[in-house]
């Protein structure tokens, strides 16, 4: 069973993809959405979430694309998922019994996980998916310069 809902965990890959791969420069939405196979209309409304907040932010032209608003140290991954579970996935939520009695308590252990998550950093996980060799070597080893 996966906790995360589709939202929240496209929106996790996306903020890690570009800090993976900004490397001085912006990451498209395309870029991003042909890596992974993903939807472009809906990547695009979570990175646009994503902007509103202050995790990222939007350089427009054509080379434009998405970077890093703040270090990775400083972003939380709980605060990319409260993000993205606000941007509409599209899906209905049921009205039967089983929802209703297990609502409140799959809200209580989303909350308990989301608490657990605000102490885990965006520079956390980027450096699980290096050592993962998820990115594409030592070039890939963008950074947040201020």
């Amino acid at each position: 069973m996966k906790l995360l809902r589709r939202p929240a965990r496209l929106a996790l890959l996306a903020v890690l993809d570009v800090a993976i791969h900004a490397r001085g420069r912006p990451v498209s939405s395309k870029e991003i959405a042909a890596r992974y196979d993903l939807p472009p209309r809906r990547l695009e409304a979570l990175l646009q979430a994503m902007v509103r907040a202050g995790v990222l932010t939007s350089i427009r032209g054509p080379a434009g694309g998405y970077e890093l608003a703040r270090e990775r140290r400083r972003i939380c991954v709980g605060e990319i998922v409260r993000i993205a579970l606000r941007v509409d996935d599209g899906s209905q939520e049921g009205a039967c019994l089983l929802d209703r009695v297990m609502d409140p308590t799959l809200a209580a252990a989303e909350a308990r996980a989301l608490t657990y998550l605000d102490g885990v950093t965006l520079d956390e996980i980027y450096a699980s998916a290096l050592a993962l060799e998820m990115a594409d070597g030592p070039k890939a080893r963008g950074d947040f310069d201020i």
